[in-house]
């Protein structure tokens, strides 16, 4: 068995953690190194408070990828795109869970990626139950005209819509512009943002961890497609470690953990 070398850049993080531990629960897959700026020159294990894992940390995605076959990047909006630019510069594949970036963003990777042969799987939920959703959501845009996107979170989490709704919205755009809906007078945005041609609208209270709802209507009858995550980050390793399986078998961006799992 081949063993598949991994960097985890976030590897201190609430996602990046779990699917760095993940990772060394794996047999087939080696984490060979981890980003995180806090916890830079020393090991990961006794980052996170525990025993030496022999995982050095590096502050910069860019020092890390001696010997690595695949990044895989959960760190900040701000700091993505550098990071997963910075890894196809150097011929290493990347699985994308990180959100904020935009569809222009990824044309932009994808270009690259092409140029460089490289292989980007990107999702804006790498959890199986959300990307079930998503694959059930473009089914029924096929065939219903009309839907809103809601997207929910705790009160700290700063991008709005979470990368999990904006995938959504865009892709569903992709299989139809929606029937507009009709304009509202009152106060601007209350319609929230178009993204893909819907409205898409972005709660965050305290009390919510994570949860994104696809709504369709037709006249007397809904459809509501709703996945909600709990507190814990392990639903999205296995969904990571699979695209970063899958990732050097690809060249240029694909989108959606749901296009790899409905693949024969």
């Amino acid at each position: 068995m081949d063993t598949l070398a991994v960097c985890v850049a976030g590897a201190t993080g609430w996602t990046g953690r779990a699917v760095a531990q993940g990772a060394l629960r794996s047999p087939d897959v080696r984490l060979r190194s981890a980003v995180s700026r806090r916890a830079a020159g020393g090991d990961l294990g006794e980052s996170w408070g525990g025993a030496r894992v022999d995982v050095p940390v590096f502050a910069q995605v860019a020092d890390a990828l001696d010997g690595v076959d695949v990044l895989i990047d959960y760190t900040a909006p701000d700091a993505v795109l550098d990071n997963v630019l910075a890894a196809v510069e150097r011929g290493v594949h990347v699985v994308v869970g990180t959100s904020g970036l935009s569809a222009e963003q990824y044309a932009r990777i994808d270009e690259r990626a092409r140029e460089r042969g490289v292989g980007v799987i990107a999702s804006g939920n790498f959890s199986i139950t959300a990307a079930l959703l998503q694959a059930a959501a473009l089914l029924a845009a096929r065939h219903l005209p009309q839907w809103e996107i809601v997207d929910y979170a705790g009160a700290g989490k700063p991008d709005a819509p979470s990368g999990t709704a904006r995938e959504l919205a865009e892709r569903l755009g992709e299989v139809r512009t929606p029937t507009p809906a009709i304009d509202t007078v009152g106060v601007a945005g209350a319609r929230g943002a178009e993204i893909g041609g819907a409205q898409t609208h972005s709660v965050r209270l305290p009390g919510y961890t994570l949860a994104v709802e696809a709504i369709f209507g037709l006249p007397g009858e809904r459809l509501s497609l709703r996945h909600e995550a709990g507190e814990s980050a392990e639903p999205y390793v296995a969904g990571t470690l699979m695209a970063a399986r899958l990732a050097p078998g690809r060249v240029g961006v694909t989108r959606g953990l749901d296009t790899l799992l409905l693949e024969p």
